[in-house]
């Protein structure tokens, strides 16, 4: 999408919003006008770096930048190989989607992998510890832009807040998806304060 269809997209999107906020507005009319548009149905990925802010705060912002660089190096291949779209970078945070749940957990299990390996060579403080959080189910995407929805904030709890390091946690809906698979186990960790319903530890080798 060039930038002037993501301008046409986001300026279509935030004109409906301002419509909603009048007064005697039909909010489920637009509401179905803006699902219409830009609902879809995917697999969200938030990634973490465990202890990164400590770090930064340690060893500056030069290292900041270093542990940027090196995570995409190693991370965004895996994630292209595994038909990720990588929507969104905040810090040393990534949102990632995926078509099917299966190829999320394929590519976190192996981005995951990946940093192990890596780490066995590095001093602790250049380690890349990673966390992992999956979502799925309809979210408004907005171009490869932005993502927002309720997997996504879920997804983004459970990978920023929730996962310690090595951890992929997954919501309830893409716990669903995934129950058929026989190479991993699954442990529940109960709910997050963003609602009742019960997530998941993916268990692997």
């Amino acid at each position: 999408m060039s930038n002037r269809d993501l301008k046409v997209s986001q300026e279509r999107l935030w004109s409906l919003v301002e419509q909603r906020c009048q007064p005697g507005a039909d909010v489920s009319e637009l509401d179905r006008r803006i699902w219409d548009l830009f609902g879809e149905k995917w697999a969200v990925m938030f990634t973490d770096l465990s202890g990164f802010s400590r770090r930064v705060e340690q060893f500056g912002i030069i290292h900041f930048l270093q542990v940027i660089y090196e995570q995409r190096k190693l991370l965004l291949p895996i994630v292209e190989r595994h038909d990720g779209l990588l929507i969104k970078e905040e810090g040393d945070s990534l949102l990632i989607l995926f078509r099917r749940v299966e190829r999320a957990l394929e590519a976190g299990i192996a981005m995951q992998r990946a940093c192990r390996m890596v780490n066995e060579r590095r001093k602790p403080e250049e380690q890349l510890l990673l966390c992992l959080g999956i979502g799925y189910g309809d979210i408004l995407r907005i171009a490869d832009q932005d993502a927002w929805g309720r997997e996504v904030n879920s997804a983004s709890k459970l990978g920023e807040d929730t996962a310690k390091p090595n951890e992929i946690l997954v919501t309830a809906a893409a716990h669903q998806e995934l129950t058929g698979r026989s190479d991993v186990e699954f442990e529940s960790i109960g709910s997050t304060s963003l609602g009742p319903e019960e997530n998941f530890r993916v268990l692997y080798r």
